[in-house]
């Protein structure tokens, strides 16, 4: 006689490793680590930065009398 079998285990478990599947491929297409996202942040910061210390006055001043 064979083993018995939970089909109703055997599907939630079918289930989970389809779910691992999709997520890991989600990982690798879209995901980025908190590191990766801090690095951005700091990066586009220090540029806004950057730009805005060597931001010209308006022009309009210039050309008062």
């Amino acid at each position: 006689m064979g083993d018995v079998i939970n089909l109703r285990l055997v599907r939630k478990q079918r289930a989970r490793d389809e779910a691992s599947v999709r997520a890991e491929q989600n990982r690798r297409l879209f995901g980025r680590t908190a590191a990766e996202k801090a690095t951005d942040a700091t990066m586009k910061t220090r540029i806004e930065r950057t730009l805005d210390g060597a931001r010209l006055d308006s022009t309009s001043d210039m050309f008062e009398e």
